[in-house]
């Protein structure tokens, strides 16, 4: 039996290669969606969790499902008169004005923290889009 060719060592090592990029490349966009550390889930948990979880009450509602949710719709949750009221149903745009700033956004509201950076407020919603699809 003949050793293999030089051609065929090329061929097997770029499918190795390639098979080794393209398991890096989906393990690294699939992170996010397999509860890996997403710069939104980063700031997620150092801006939110203080008084938010995903998954339970706690001093605010629980944001697990939060998009395409109306305000003040979780039934286990006591939200302020203003909010239940305000009929604003959460997305990328609602989202953005209520971090910015919660009380100009829905007056009389009792959420009193903001994200004042774009850029946060931009990696939080999208880590609170990414795990409501879940």
């Amino acid at each position: 039996m003949r050793p293999p060719s030089a051609a065929v060592h090329a061929v097997l090592g770029g499918a190795v290669l390639g098979g080794a990029f393209l398991v890096t490349f989906v393990s690294w966009n699939a992170q996010p969606l397999l509860g890996g550390n997403s710069p939104g889930k980063e700031m997620f948990e150092k801006r939110c969790t203080g008084c938010h979880a995903l998954d339970n009450e706690k001093t605010g509602p629980r944001l697990r499902g939060v998009f395409g949710r109306p305000a003040a719709s979780v039934a286990t949750f006591p939200y302020s008169d203003s909010l239940r009221k305000s009929g604003v149903t959460w997305d990328p745009s609602s989202l953005d004005k209520w971090l910015t700033d919660p009380d100009g956004f829905v007056p009389d509201n009792d959420m009193a923290f903001r994200v004042p950076n774009k850029d946060e407020r931009a990696a939080i919603i999208e880590y609170l889009r990414d795990v409501s699809m879940k």
